[in-house]
């Protein structure tokens, strides 16, 4: 996977707005307006990073509203620029939160989760460094468990040493990971506690285990393994001694500060009802919002590693508002949402290009599911042509829900073949236009049967 941006020296490198669309391209049909605003939110992150003197503390980031109806490709943009970003990067639902007070998860938990991630980045970079010095200590620990060297008998010692580099030539040849030694595995004892607390753990940011694993020292078991099961478990015990994990959490914090990117999908759901809304589900619904906020604005948010502020976080906000409207959302939060950019409803064209183009395509994914079982299996343009057809058809007729028709309408259509595939070993099936009429054209014609089936 290409890096995305990376800051070398004075200068920045890596994929430029073009390429980053590019790269969304090969997965996501049309929406290039969408497409352009990430792009640009993206790099002007790496941008501010090179930027110096006092502006540079004023230079925020530009939130983005994504509005388009359902199976567009809002959900999908996020995904890949999951993929692509080297910063931290989560997705959260909106319809997931509560207002404060009420049961379940409030709005600051998805700060905490960038956080988490954050951590896990900057770990996974430092266990990449030290990754070949721990596989050199993990190699001389089985070794030592293999053959231990004695110091009571100069001769005995050389004629172990020789023996040794044998066995260390013969273990890095993978000749003895079918062999069994006895390996001390340390384990953490952390005793239940139960938290009478309307927000949970989480949501108190305190880690218990950290606290706890201060006062309990940790169990050592002795366990006879593979040396192929026991080389992953060695190798982690090598890295928790190798990292600074104060090191990490300090930088985690400042990843997440400085980078984090936040995907708040399905925003329209809080919106619903509109801000005339008073009682019933529309009270945690506003209160959601007026959560939301402080964290789009700046504010600290205390996390089981520290105190992380967000007014440099990027939010990017999505939903269909098909049931509301952006105007909905109450005034302040339109303010913190100040770049909008609508994602337009797909056409039968748009369906043909999504059932060719994308590396993910529907068509190749069912070709490489019968390929497993021998079966060669080809969609002429005859049938993608029917099958956009009916997909837009029905999206006219009844629900619209976008590409994800696509899917529907698919299965339907390999059902037959799918069940019968491992008879049909060695045959090449060609899908054209009229097996298409043939399996889907009683159910489209009849639409009571197609609101239940397709």
């Amino acid at each position: 996977m290409s890096i995305l941006v990376e800051v070398s020296g004075d200068a920045l490198s890596g994929l430029t707005p073009p390429q980053i669309v590019a790269e969304l391209d090969k997965y996501i049909v049309g929406q290039k307006e969408a497409k352009r605003s990430v792009a640009i939110a993206l790099r002007n992150r790496m941008r501010r990073q090179l930027v110096e003197g006092d502006i540079r503390e004023e230079i925020k980031p530009k939130n983005i509203l994504m509005i388009g109806p359902t199976g567009v490709g809002k959900t999908e943009i996020s995904r890949r620029l999951a993929r692509l970003t080297t910063c931290p990067f989560v997705k959260v639902e909106a319809t997931k939160f509560t207002e404060v007070g009420y049961v379940g998860r409030d709005v600051e938990s998805m700060v905490r989760d960038l956080v988490n991630r954050a951590i896990d980045m900057v770990r996974e970079e430092e266990i990449l460094r030290v990754e070949e010095a721990a596989e050199e200590i993990v190699t001389e620990e089985i070794l030592d468990t293999l053959l231990p060297i004695s110091d009571s008998d100069p001769e005995r010692e050389e004629s172990a040493k020789k023996t040794r580099e044998k066995l260390r030539g013969k273990l890095l040849a993978g000749d003895l990971e079918e062999r069994y030694i006895e390996i001390t595995v340390e384990e953490q004892v952390i005793p239940q506690v139960e938290v009478f607390s309307q927000d949970g753990m989480d949501q108190m940011g305190i880690d218990m285990g950290d606290m706890l694993s201060g006062l309990l020292p940790p169990s050592r078991k002795k366990r006879r393994l593979r040396i192929r099961d026991a080389r992953p478990i060695l190798f982690e015990q090598v890295v928790d001694n190798l990292v600074n994990m104060e090191d990490v959490r300090q930088r985690g914090l400042r990843l997440a500060e400085e980078m984090g990117i936040i995907f708040l999908d399905e925003i329209d759901k809080v919106a619903a009802g509109g801000r005339e809304e008073t009682g019933g589900p529309g009270v945690s619904r506003q209160g959601v919002q007026r959560d939301l906020l402080p964290l789009l604005e700046g504010t600290s948010v205390r996390t089981r590693y520290g105190t992380v502020t967000t007014e440099n976080v990027l939010f990017i906000a999505a939903g269909a508002f098909n049931m509301s409207k952006p105007s909905d959302l109450i005034p302040e939060l339109q303010g913190r949402l100040p770049i909008r950019v609508e994602l337009h409803s797909l056409t039968a064209a748009d369906f043909e290009r999504i059932l060719c183009e994308p590396k993910d395509a529907l068509t190749k994914q069912y070709q490489a599911l019968l390929g497993v079982e021998g079966v060669g299996l080809k969609f002429d343009a005859g049938a993608i042509d029917e099958i956009a057809h009916i997909a837009y058809e029905l999206n006219q007729t009844t629900e619209n829900i976008g590409a994800r028709r696509l899917a529907t309408v698919m299965a339907k259509l390999m059902e037959e073949i799918s069940f019968k595939a491992d008879s049909r070993k060695g045959e090449k099936i060609v899908i054209d236009r009229d097996y298409v009429t043939e399996r889907l054209a009683g159910i489209v014609e009849d639409p009571n049967l197609s609101r239940y089936i397709l």
